[in-house]
């Protein structure tokens, strides 16, 4: 396998401030040989605040052994809920799509067959996609005239959708402000952007989901139906919020790499080594000295959190339901 991250911008065209050196990237899941091959785009959640490395390499390795050369994408986030974050995630997961695209020869992927599979928040994000890839902020350089950011299909789990009654608001919050205007609450309000022209959609959910309520994905699919777009919805009976691939390597907290949480890890720093207080629910650590390695910190605090979870059977077929899915949709051979 070989796997390589990228830069998605380079620092000048890059302006959100963040701490530290974080710019956004894309991380690569390449097979060896020189057969062409359908693109997995992964997209962790993390309700715009950080991103799941739950979601991220451990997601991309089970597409990756289902035939697909797989990516991460580290997006932007608001962990402080200091700067809106409004157009930069989409900005930087529109990129990746037509970073992908570009280097399709390099990658070994059809540019015809490029998924973006999306989590929670980064659900929201995928959805985002799918309905605004014309937005007008989205228009790239001459560099990248002609190549497309629109998905061939897009995958949601456990999606934040809607910012009426349902919403999960916190992502709200992070992406818009606590100020936001009803027009861009409704702009982000994905169930009420669908067209006939948004990409085939495949959307899983719990009933019991305890954080972004299952009706989000109702209201997607719902909407979908109305406009035509072709669409496959899978509920499942229980399960909390967060299941990622609800396997034992996720129960056991045996995800791979954590490279999605480097804005969160350099934010996290400055703020120690700079003697400020840290934010929800950072600040549960008690204080911490300067000069504290606070990666190891949150590492060792992170498996802490991981000894109830639970695989479930049941719901960890879904990628094999996502995969027979793309085969009807796209024509794949087995």
């Amino acid at each position: 396998m070989i796997s390589e991250t990228y830069n998605l911008w380079i620092k000048e065209a890059y302006t959100y401030p963040v701490m530290g050196d974080f710019i956004p990237t894309i991380t690569s899941y390449i097979h060896e040989d020189d057969k062409v091959r359908p693109a997995m785009i992964v997209v962790p959640g993390g309700g715009y605040s950080v991103v799941s490395p739950t979601e991220g390499e451990l997601v991309a390795m089970e597409f990756y052994q289902k035939g697909y050369n797989a990516f991460v994408v580290t997006y932007t986030t608001n962990l402080l809920r200091t700067t809106p974050l409004k157009f930069q995630p989409l900005k930087d997961l529109s990129k990746a799509v037509v970073f992908v695209r570009k280097q399709a020869e390099l990658f070994c992927i059809n540019p015809d067959k490029v998924a973006v599979c999306g989590f929670s928040a980064g659900g929201h994000l995928t959805g985002s996609l799918a309905v605004h890839y014309d937005a007008e902020e989205l228009v790239l350089g001459e560099e990248y005239a002609g190549i497309r950011n629109r998905p061939n299909a897009v995958i949601l789990s456990y999606p934040v959708i809607t910012s009426g009654d349902f919403a999960h608001k916190d992502s709200f919050i992070a992406l818009l402000g606590e100020e936001a205007s009803q027009e861009e609450l409704d702009y982000m309000s994905l169930e009420k952007q669908v067209t006939d022209q948004t990409p085939p959609v495949f959307i899983w959910h719990t009933v019991s989901d305890e954080t972004v309520p299952v009706e989000n994905s109702y209201l997607f699919a719902e909407s979908c139906k109305n406009h035509g777009v072709p669409f496959e919805h899978h509920v499942f009976g229980n399960g909390p919020h967060g299941l990622s691939l609800a396997n034992t390597d996720w129960a056991t907290g045996n995800y791979g790499q954590d490279y999605t949480l480097n804005q969160v890890y350099e934010t996290m720093q400055y703020l120690v080594d700079h003697g400020l207080d840290l934010p929800s629910p950072f600040n549960r650590l008690g204080p911490v000295p300067k000069g504290t390695d606070v990666k190891e910190i949150l590492r060792l605090k992170s498996k802490e959190n991981r000894q109830d979870l639970k695989p479930d059977e049941g719901i960890a077929i879904w990628p094999t339901l996502v995969h027979n899915w793309l085969k009807k949709t796209w024509g794949l051979a087995d």
